[in-house]
């Protein structure tokens, strides 16, 4: 295994779980310091901000070119990565950038909705309503992010290898569940057992 994808909702905090998991499989982890390595490639520093920026509250407009400049920097940074070392990679769309890649695990981090408020609201001190404003605004972010420049639905399930609900179990039981999948991968299949699947 060289690498793991880690999309999630805001609030179901899989920035920690990532964290988690790397510490327990001693890989890198990489969140918003890609957005700064492909901002600069992309000779554009202000889209570092608008990256970041998903509630929209800098206002920064950069043009087309600008965006698909630092998206395609945003590949070569995400490829290059994964082939110097062992990285758990957190969001800026690693599960469409690496997704014919081998030996890459994709994983999706969701929790319920009422969670994912509670959690926001005592994470950035906020009413009810500003929680699920920025839960809205960083969902359609997110979302349009992937259809306009890989043109994937961020979430169908068939991007992911493991979808795991932080609702439903804790950090330690998510972190394992996905090292155990990072160590079942590495078990390859016999042509007997592909014969059997149907």
């Amino acid at each position: 295994m060289t690498a793991i994808t880690i999309s999630r909702q805001l609030g179901s905090l899989g920035t920690t779980l990532g964290r988690l998991v790397a510490g327990r499989l001693d890989y890198s982890l990489v969140h918003r310091e890609i957005i700064n390595q492909a901002a600069q490639r992309a000779g554009s520093p202000d889209l570092a901000l608008v990256t970041i920026d998903e509630l929209g509250l800098l206002d920064i407009q950069p043009d087309e070119n600008q965006y698909r400049a630092y998206v395609r920097a945003m590949q070569e940074v995400v490829e290059s990565l994964v082939c110097e070392q062992n990285v758990v990679i957190v969001g800026r769309a690693g599960q469409a950038i690496l997704r014919d890649w081998p030996d890459v695990l994709h994983v999706r981090v969701i929790a319920p909705l009422e969670v994912r408020i509670q959690r926001v609201m005592a994470a950035h001190r906020v009413t009810k309503a500003a929680a699920i404003a920025q839960i809205q605004d960083s969902d359609n972010y997110r979302a349009g992010y992937l259809q306009r420049f890989y043109h994937v639905a961020w979430d169908d399930p068939t991007l992911y290898h493991l979808v795991v609900n932080t609702g439903a179990m804790s950090l330690d039981q998510a972190a394992e569940t996905i090292c155990a999948a990072v160590y079942g991968m590495t078990l390859k299949s016999t042509p007997s057992e592909e014969a059997k699947i149907e």
